[in-house]
């Protein structure tokens, strides 16, 4: 039997336990205190006495985690268990985040979104979070453990990392790591985050586009439905506005086939509320545009052509407009020829038999984070892409072979 069957074997094998350990997991909420949550203490802590249970020596965990006095902890916890390797030249990382949404409205729930439930006959797990991002955190622990089964020691050292926060921002994850322990990473690390994919488990994601969150306030003047010349339209010039800054999607034309769709969208979104009956004009006015910026394109160029066409706006309706950003991100692509690219793609095809390409995504993730300082990161998993849904789910025969890929991730040469 070779090294790959004697991996699903082992895998295979582990099922029920998979279960047991996402029942674990869910049934410990994780939420963040901005959703009315104690954050991920508790549950790292479960998980932590797990995985000593299951065979790994506390010598092999270290805590670097990040200050809150907003829980009762009194800290986010960033946990690392390291798995040495023939080679410390770099390591190979599997980054998962412990926190969870909250569960939304329950009368959309078919359960408990706590407690999971496991239907056999489609071989679904359905609670919250089985998917995000716990079927990525089960599946590094149990690519580890067959290697402890099996005896076998990896060709580079392994680092599974468990992190807080990813829902809410990353202050106390991901960004609290680059900033305060960025000795833990080395620029030639292979860096696998689990969190994202597809059904069939075939699309790598390397970039992302530049995210801008525009928030605008355009202050006019008052008046009477029947006297428009006595005031100043709010709503009518930002109409006007956005309508013009959806027009940057002609200015902004490239177009990217790593991505879907292939260029950059600037849309309006929200609308809050202005004036209470129809026959007022409006004197103030608030919306926001959605804006999802191909990475060729830099922020600043984007909030360029944006200040312009507000000043003409000003400049035509006699009004005021303030801008500020909700959000604001940008990164660069990971190169679809980097270590971690091709390493991964070799994996994925030597343990299942299939080619797996690179793409880009509108989304954001944690990919981002490390791909501003320097490091390249690779998006990948095997889903249905649930999270944040009503009975979200995943399938063990997915964790079984995400799994599997990671097991030939980290015993190749």
């Amino acid at each position: 039997m070779n090294s790959i069957e004697t991996f699903k074997k082992t895998l295979e094998d582990d099922r029920s336990r998979m279960i047991e350990l996402e029942r674990l997991l869910t049934s410990i909420p994780a939420i963040a205190p901005e959703s009315g949550g104690d954050g991920e203490s508790k549950k790292c802590a479960a998980l932590e006495k797990w995985l000593c249970d299951a065979g790994f020596d506390e010598s092999q965990f270290s805590h670097y985690d990040a200050p809150d006095n907003r829980v009762s902890s009194g800290v986010r916890p960033n946990l690392v268990l390291t798995i040495p390797g023939k080679s410390d030249d770099y390591a190979i990382w599997v980054m998962a985040h412990m926190d969870v949404v909250p569960p939304g409205d329950l009368k959309l729930w078919n359960s408990d979104p706590f407690t999971v439930q496991y239907d056999e006959k489609t071989d679904k797990l359905i609670g919250r979070g089985v998917e995000d991002n716990q079927q990525g955190l089960v599946s590094g622990v149990f690519a580890a453990l067959a290697l402890l089964k099996n005896k076998i020691t990896p060709e580079h050292t392994v680092k599974l990392l468990f992190m807080a926060d990813e829902e809410f921002g990353s202050v106390y994850g991901i960004k609290y790591l680059l900033k305060n322990h960025s000795e833990l990473f080395n620029k030639n690390d292979l860096i696998l985050i689990p969190d994202g994919g597809d059904e069939k488990g075939e699309t790598i994601e390397v970039a992302e586009k530049n995210i801008l969150w525009l928030k605008i306030h355009t202050i006019g003047q008052q008046s009477h439905g029947s006297m428009p010349n006595k005031g100043k339209n709010a709503h009518l010039a930002a109409c006007d506005l956005a309508l013009r800054l959806n027009d940057l999607e002609n200015f902004f034309n490239e177009k990217d086939n790593l991505f879907c769709p292939n260029y950059s969208t600037f849309q309006p979104t929200k609308k809050e509320s202005n004036v209470e009956t129809v026959n007022i004009i409006p004197g103030d006015d608030v919306f926001y545009m959605d804006c999802r910026i191909l990475p060729r394109y830099t922020l600043d160029a984007v909030r360029a052509e944006v200040n312009k066409r507000a000043a003409e706006i000003e400049a035509k309706y006699g009004v005021k407009i303030e801008i500020s950003e909700p959000q604001a991100q940008q990164s660069p692509a990971t190169p679809v020829d980097a270590p971690v690219v091709k390493k991964l793609a070799a994996a994925i095809k030597n343990a299942h038999g299939f080619e797996a390409r690179p793409i880009g995504i509108g989304g954001g993730t944690v990919g981002a984070e490390l791909r501003c300082c320097g490091y390249n990161a690779a998006i990948w998993s095997t889903m249905d892409e649930v999270c944040h849904q009503p009975n979200e789910y995943c399938y063990v025969r997915n964790i079984i072979a995400d799994a599997v890929t990671l097991c030939a991730l980290f015993t190749e040469n």
